[in-house]
């Protein structure tokens, strides 16, 4: 069994930062692609970043040059580091990770965690 554990949101004025991870644990896995997932209330869930295992990144326009994703592969943990905050990143952050494991791969979720910007 695989679990993703995220961490690090919270409430942060506007222009503020925030930083979260999320860690990958389990047995005999190996983890490829990850990345972060936001839903505002009452929104469908939009892809923010995302990070091969290589380090190649990819983000949504929205957070171009303010959003930098990361991740340590040794302890497969991915970050997300949240800089300029606008009230309009508020939402619930969710990482993914697709992982090899046994039984086949697949795309594991997080259990998410909030981020509220206050104007």
């Amino acid at each position: 069994q695989v679990q993703l554990v995220e961490s690090g949101g919270g409430l942060v004025q506007a222009g503020g930062s925030l930083g979260l991870s999320c860690a990958a644990s389990g047995r005999a896995f190996s983890v490829n692609d990850m990345a972060w997932y936001r839903q505002a209330p009452g929104k469908q869930r939009d892809l923010v970043a995302t990070i091969t295992r290589g380090g190649s990144t990819n983000y949504a326009n929205s957070v171009k040059g303010r959003f930098t994703i990361s991740r340590d592969n040794a302890k497969n943990t991915v970050y997300l580091q949240m800089n300029s905050l606008e009230p309009e990143d508020t939402a619930d952050y969710y990482c993914t990770a697709h992982v090899s494991a046994p039984g086949g791969p697949r795309w594991y979720w997080g259990q998410g965690t909030q981020v509220t910007v206050s104007s």
